[in-house]
């Protein structure tokens, strides 16, 4: 892969975003090796924890204009298959069963913002600012907005969405779109951190169970999405790493996960 660089080191697989020149700036070919690098790592039993960062000044400035203004002879057609490519991308991150730590080392901007938005947990540095800015350009935060909806409801999604705003990085946690602000030089340790944390207390079938249960059952009714919550309670129970962690717990001993 040219544009994005994969590094695994004590079970955090990181995916750095690797084309600075263009502020990590999302083209088609970009997509398709973000998405190359989410299924490798998946499927890697070395990895438990995903960090998602950047090369260069911008974490992620949306998608590639320049790239969008040449599909703009495109049928219909040709435009749905390049958005379902997007669309793809955010779903594998917002589904995925390994949790993905965002570290935004600066401005996180439209479909940028959008990354930040699906990924489970975002770490940033003050200087970093937010925004989704489709319209100021004629265009449309469409596919982002699925899940920014989700995560920071209605009121706030439309400040975000309808202004085109850029928002501080205070502004952006008060929101609920970033987890915490740090400074610059303690982003990547404060990412490691946390992410051994994860790694270290946690069962990674639990917090896989735990992602795929909060995707679902928003879409449910109270009584249906009760009844999925015990059918996977009940199921949870017969799991190895339930059977594990209650054994250590009686026994007084800490799981080794």
């Amino acid at each position: 892969m040219e544009l994005i660089k994969i590094e695994i080191k004590d079970r955090i697989g990181y995916i750095t975003l690797n084309r600075p020149e263009k502020r990590n700036a999302l083209s088609y070919e970009f997509v398709g090796e973000l998405k190359q690098a989410f299924a490798q790592l998946k499927e890697d039993d070395k990895v438990k924890v995903i960090v998602l960062r950047a090369e260069g000044k911008a974490f992620c400035a949306g998608a590639d204009l320049a790239y969008i203004q040449g599909l703009q002879d495109n049928t219909y057609e040709e435009n749905l298959e390049d958005s379902n490519h997007l669309k793809e991308l955010f779903y594998e991150i917002y589904t995925y069963p390994k949790v993905v730590i965002a570290e935004i080392q600066g401005h996180a901007l439209a479909g940028g913002c959008g990354l930040a938005t699906v990924c489970d947990f975002s770490y940033t540095v003050p200087h970093a600012k937010f925004g989704y800015t489709e319209v100021k350009i004629g265009f449309i935060p469409a596919i982002v907005k699925v899940f920014l909806l989700r995560k920071i409801g209605e009121g706030k999604s439309k400040e975000l969405l309808l202004s085109g705003k850029l928002y501080e990085a205070v502004d952006a946690q008060q929101m609920g779109l970033v987890n915490e602000v740090v400074e610059a030089e303690k982003l990547s340790e404060t990412v490691y951190e946390f992410a051994q944390q994860l790694i270290q207390n946690n069962s990674g079938q639990s917090m896989a169970f735990t992602k795929q249960m909060i995707a679902e059952v928003q879409e449910k009714g109270l009584e249906e999405g009760l009844q999925y919550a015990a059918e996977q309670n009940a199921k949870a129970r017969s799991s190895e790493d339930c059977k594990k962690g209650i054994a250590a717990f009686l026994n007084k001993e800490t799981p080794s996960w």
